[in-house]
């Protein structure tokens, strides 16, 4: 976790030197959830339009790009792997600025909300049902926050994807 922690310390500082707020997702955001589990990579939702600056930036600090699309992008560094999805859907925009902000050992962190984090990894695993992690993740935080979930929200983001049957089946688990 050392690593992670600086790795985490850098990347917000230089997300702030290109004015950039970003919002903590993944298997980190799933830990600031209160669901323990590992992770080896560090995921940021960012505004869409900071894509090329964050790029040049990131380049700037010795990562290597390994992926880029207009969604998203993965770069690695050493043993370091940091991953951006980009902000640029109205529902995405909304869930980046409605993540809360907390105080952590890496610094301030804005997180992504319980059910932000569950409708990306909703749209993980419905894109490539191999992704088994993210449905392990969706079930931990469902059954960790299952009586202050905001239920109607969650029913729209599972209505997206077309999963309202996965949703009952999570709910209606013990």
């Amino acid at each position: 976790m050392p690593n992670l922690v600086e790795q985490i310390r850098e990347a917000l500082s230089m997300f702030a030197r290109t004015g950039t707020r970003p919002a903590l997702i993944g298997g980190l955001a799933v830990v600031a959830h209160n669901v323990v589990r590992a992770t080896q990579d560090v995921d940021f939702l960012l505004e869409a339009e900071a894509a090329d600056s964050v790029h040049e930036a990131l380049l700037k600090l010795g990562y290597r790009c390994v992926h880029r699309s207009e969604d998203a992008a993965n770069y690695l560094r050493g043993t370091e792997g940091l991953d951006l999805l980009y902000a640029h859907r109205p529902l995405a925009r909304r869930l980046l600025l409605q993540a809360s902000e907390r105080d952590t050992p890496m610094g301030r962190l804005h997180v992504i909300s319980v059910e932000g984090l569950i409708a990306f990894k909703l749209q993980g695993y419905v894109n490539d049902p191999t992704r088994t992690r993210d449905l392990d993740d969706i079930r931990a935080l469902v059954q960790q926050h299952r009586t202050a979930l905001d239920l109607p929200q969650l029913r729209e983001y599972f209505a997206l994807f077309n999963q309202l049957d996965l949703l009952d089946e999570l709910l209606g688990a013990d």
